[in-house]
């Protein structure tokens, strides 16, 4: 498994990581397995937020973690806050008790990165640095970043910060691409080339912020995914005809497609099947040509100017 390094190699995070939100759904003993299959294949850096099964997803990864004996300094563990019942919430109040909660249900002393969970409009940053400071501080967070967040959001928070923003979690697939879209349709009166997220992409290269891609495998906001649909067939024929080219599965070519791109993106994946996880792992050891990356990015409609 490659890694990436985050702010400058304060983190050494595996490219790819397992996003936990739907681990509540399984067993103690198949969450173990599934936690274990991850670390067996290089993921260290695992996803979670503190509403994914109102907690207890955060909760079951503990349990995980303690069954399988699993040394806490190998891994590296992530949480997110700030969504709450119908408003989000970016106060100093909540973010320290959030975080308080996580470390509890965690069964951890620290998290490695805190991410603020979608934008809050309330936002009053002077409250979320005195959180991220009193967060560092006492050793509870060593991390910080963001997600779903554009440029204008995070220079706004970074003005008043005393940390870096580490990553920028942020949905792409390969039909999700419209952060890469308006950089390829420079200057055109098309759809493609509206510029909706500020040139997030390119902003985080700048900053040498990390881009986390979430939901890589579905298409439109939770729709469902692409692999195997019936509605994607020249992507799906595009995508299996390079994946027995190289040996894996069409879900290693779907990450694969993520990881070639020079932002090194980390993918986070949230499959719970333990195989399926292997599957995909092996997007790490594949390298796709630039012609392979173009071809699968026409295959899902994208038209180059």
């Amino acid at each position: 498994m490659k890694t990436i390094n985050m702010s400058n190699g304060a983190v050494l995070a595996s490219e790819i990581s397992l996003g936990c939100m739907r681990i509540a759904d399984l067993s103690d003993k198949d969450a173990a397995n599934l936690i274990q299959t991850a670390v067996d294949e290089g993921i260290n850096f695992f996803d979670h937020a503190d509403i994914y099964a109102g907690g207890k997803s955060e909760e079951l990864f503990a349990k995980a973690v303690d069954m399988n004996k699993i040394d806490r300094e190998k891994l590296i563990i992530q949480t997110k806050c700030g969504i709450r019942p119908g408003f989000f919430d970016f106060s100093k109040e909540h973010i320290l008790e959030a975080v308080d909660g996580s470390l509890k249900r965690l069964n951890t002393e620290y998290i490695d990165v805190l991410l603020l969970h979608r934008p809050d409009t309330l936002v009053e940053p002077e409250e979320v640095a005195e959180a991220f400071d009193r967060l560092l501080s006492s050793g509870k967070v060593r991390n910080f970043g963001v997600s779903n967040q554009n440029p204008m959001q995070i220079e706004l928070l970074s003005s008043y910060l005393n940390q870096k923003i580490v990553a920028n979690q942020l949905q792409l697939s390969i039909t999700n691409t419209g952060m890469i879209d308006a950089g390829l349709n420079v200057n055109m009166k098309i759809d493609s080339s509206i510029v909706r997220d500020g040139s997030i992409l390119d902003y985080c290269r700048l900053k040498n912020i990390t881009i986390q891609a979430w939901s890589p495998f579905q298409y439109g906001f939770f729709e469902g995914v692409f692999l195997n649909n019936e509605k994607f067939p020249e992507l799906n024929q595009k995508i299996d005809e390079i994946a027995k080219a190289k040996g894996v599965t069409n879900s290693a070519i779907a990450v694969a497609w993520i990881l070639r791109h020079p932002a090194k993106i980390q993918t986070i994946v949230g499959t719970t099947n333990a195989k399926r996880l292997k599957d995909i792992c092996n997007a790490s050891n594949v390298e796709l040509t630039r012609q392979e990356w173009y071809e699968i990015y026409r295959a899902a409609g994208n038209k180059l100017p």
